[in-house]
C-alpha cells in the first residue's frame, strides 16, 4: 500500500521562556537565548565535538533529491509578489511585510520539503549596532538626500535575515595547449621630420606549450536568492566561514530565515564559472613567459559536495518617496551596502558651484596677466 501519511508538521523556532513563557530570541552580543519580557537567559546547548568540520553532502544525491531523510525538512514559506523572496514565518502569523522591498505579503507558500541547511553563521552585531553602521554609511554618501537620512535615523526597525548559500567542494584536473610569448625589442630606422631617426619595437615571439594544471576547490561561495542585488551581497564579503557552527534552530530565534530560490545546479552553474576564472590563471601561470596566449582546455571535475548554509545579514528597506532604498549590513563584520540614492538638488547646487569656482579661477588668472603687461608697459 503506499504511504498515506501526512508530512511531519513545519517546524517552529520557537523556545518558550521557563521563566514566564514568552518567546525567547537569540542575543548576538551574549551569545545565548534571552527573554525581553522578564530578563531571563539560557545558553545554547552545545552539539559536542565535531572534528572535521561541517558535512559535506553529494552534489550528484542533491540534484536527484536521493539525500538521506535527515538531510531534508519541511518548512512553511511566504512569498513576496513583488520581488519573489521567500521567507520563513511564525505558524500565527499570515501577513507581513517583505523585509526586502518592503511590500505588504500574504501568501503563503504552504509547507515545503527543502535540504535543511548544514551550517550557520551566528548573528555577532546587535540590531543597534547595524542601525548605526547604515545612518554613518548614509552620512558619508555624498549628493544623499537629507530627507532619507532623516528618514533612517528616525530608528525604524531593521530585519535580521539569515541569508542562504550554497558553498561548494570540488577535483579539477585540466589539460591545456597554447603558447608562450617570449617579449624582445628590435632596434629600426624610421623618419621623423625628414631625418632618420632609431628606435626600438617591441616585439613578442611565441613558442607551443602543453600541460596539465589541478586544483581542489574548497567552499566556493554562492547566493542562493535572487531577492537581493548580488552587487551588494557580494561586496559584504569576506564571510569568516571558519567560524560556521553547525545548523542549531536556536541561532534563528528572533530572526527570519530566507528559503533558497536559486537551486542546487543553478548555483553549481555560478560555481564552475568561479573555477574556469581560476583554473585559466592556473594555466596562464604555468605558461610562464611574458605573455600566454591559451588555445584548448579541457577540465574534467570530480568529487563535488556541496553546503547549504545561512549567513547573517542586517537588511532595511525604506520606502522614500514612492521609491524602495534597500541596505544590508554585514551581521558579523558591520560592512554596509546600500542602494545608491541621489539628491538633483545638492548636484546641481554643486555644479552651480563648480562653475562659479572655474569663473574665480579664470578672472584671478586673466588680472593676474593684466597686471603683469602693466608692469612690463611700465618698465
Amino acid at each position: 500500500m503506499p504511504d498515506t501519511a501526512p508530512p511531519p508538521a513545519p517546524a517552529e523556532h520557537r523556545f518558550p521562556c521557563d521563566q514566564c513563557g514568552a518567546d525567547l530570541r537569540f542575543a548576538p552580543a551574549q551569545g545565548r537565548l534571552v527573554c525581553d519580557h522578564c530578563g531571563h537567559a539560557e545558553p545554547i546547548d552545545d552539539p559536542g565535538p565535531w572534528a572535521g568540520g561541517l558535512a559535506e553532502l553529494d552534489f550528484r544525491a542533491g540534484l536527484e533529491t536521493a539525500l538521506p531523510d535527515t538531510e531534508m525538512e519541511e518548512v512553511r514559506r511566504l512569498k513576496c509578489p513583488n520581488c519573489g523572496a521567500e521567507f520563513e514565518m511564525a505558524a500565527d502569523r499570515h501577513a507581513t511585510e517583505c523585509p526586502f522591498c518592503a511590500t505588504p505579503v500574504v501568501t503563503d507558500t504552504g509547507a515545503q520539503r527543502r535540504i535543511k541547511p548544514q551550517g550557520v553563521l551566528p548573528f555577532a552585531l546587535e540590531e543597534r549596532d547595524a542601525h548605526t553602521a547604515m545612518t554613518d554609511w548614509l552620512g558619508r554618501l555624498w549628493f544623499a538626500p537629507n530627507g532619507l537620512k532623516d528618514y533612517a535615523r528616525k530608528g525604524r526597525r531593521m530585519d535580521g535575515i539569515y541569508v542562504p548559500y550554497w558553498t561548494y567542494d570540488a577535483a579539477t584536473h585540466s589539460r591545456y595547449s597554447g603558447a608562450r610569448g617570449t617579449v624582445y625589442h628590435e632596434t629600426r630606422t624610421v623618419m621623423r621630420d625628414g631625418k632618420p631617426q632609431r628606435v626600438q619595437v617591441q616585439k613578442v615571439r611565441w613558442a607551443p606549450v602543453s600541460g596539465r594544471v589541478a586544483r581542489a576547490f574548497d567552499d566556493i561561495l554562492v547566493l542562493a536568492t535572487t531577492s537581493l542585488p548580488k552587487r551588494y551581497t557580494d561586496a559584504l564579503q569576506p564571510w569568516d566561514l571558519s567560524e560556521l557552527d553547525p545548523y542549531r534552530p536556536e541561532y534563528l530565534a528572533g530572526f527570519r530565515a530566507e528559503g533558497y530560490t536559486v537551486g542546487l545546479d543553478e548555483g553549481f552553474a555560478e560555481a564552475r564559472a568561479i573555477m574556469d576564472r581560476a583554473i585559466r590563471r592556473d594555466v596562464k601561470f604555468d605558461i610562464g613567459g611574458d605573455r600566454q596566449r591559451i588555445d584548448r582546455l579541457q577540465t574534467q571535475v570530480s568529487d563535488v559536495t556541496f553546503k547549504h548554509v545561512l549567513l547573517p545579514v542586517w537588511l532595511a528597506a525604506y520606502k522614500y518617496r514612492g521609491r524602495t532604498y534597500r541596505f544590508v549590513v554585514n551581521g558579523r563584520t558591520g560592512r554596509v551596502q546600500g542602494e545608491r540614492p541621489w539628491s538633483a538638488w545638492k548636484i546641481a547646487l554643486a555644479v552651480i558651484l563648480g562653475l562659479l569656482l572655474a569663473a574665480a579661477v579664470g578672472y584671478l588668472a586673466a588680472l593676474g596677466q593684466q597686471e603683469g603687461a602693466l608692469a612690463i608697459e611700465w618698465q
